[in-house]
C-alpha cells in the first residue's frame, strides 16, 4: 500500500482477519438470501411511485405543455404525451435500491474467494498478516 509514494507497513493479527472474513462471509450469505425479498419490496415501492406519478400528472394536466397525440386505428389506441414543468419538492420522490444486487456468479466467486482465504489463514502459523496478504483480501472486508 502506498500513499503519495510512501509505503505503509501494517501487521494485523491473523485471528482478527479471520474473524472479519467470517463475519463478511456470513453477511454476504444473508444479503444474498434476502435479495429476492428486498427486490420485491423495491418493485412494490416502484409501482406505488408510478401510481403517485400518474396521479400527479392527471391532477396537473392543466399545466401541460407540448401536447402530442398518436392514434393507432388498427388497434384503436390513443397515446397522449405531454410535458410538465415541476419543482423537485412537489414531484413524487422515486424510490432507491438501498441494497446491493449480486448476480449468482458474482456471489459464488466472492464466497469461494473468502472461504479460500479463511482456509489458508487458518492453516498458517504466522501470528500476523503482512500488508501484501491483507491487500489481497482487503476488498472483502
Amino acid at each position: 500500500m502506498a500513499s503519495r509514494g510512501k509505503a505503509i507497513n501494517v501487521k494485523i493479527a491473523t485471528s482478527k482477519v479471520i474473524t472479519a472474513l467470517e463475519n463478511r462471509l456470513a453477511e454476504l450469505e444473508a444479503n444474498y438470501k434476502k435479495q429476492d425479498e428486498n427486490e420485491a419490496n423495491y418493485q412494490k415501492a416502484l409501482e406505488a411511485w408510478k401510481k403517485d406519478l400518474f396521479a400527479y400528472a392527471v391532477a396537473n394536466i392543466s399545466k401541460a405543455e407540448n401536447l402530442r397525440t398518436n392514434y393507432r386505428s388498427w388497434n384503436k389506441t390513443l397515446n397522449v404525451d405531454f410535458d410538465l414543468m415541476a419543482s423537485e419538492n412537489e414531484f413524487p420522490a422515486e424510490p432507491n435500491r438501498d441494497f446491493e444486487q449480486l448476480h449468482q456468479h458474482s456471489y459464488k466467486e466472492m464466497k469461494e474467494e473468502i472461504e479460500n482465504a479463511i482456509r489458508i489463514l487458518k492453516m498458517t502459523d504466522e501470528e500476523v498478516v503482512n500488508t501484501s496478504t491483507y491487500n489481497a483480501i482487503a476488498r472483502y472486508l
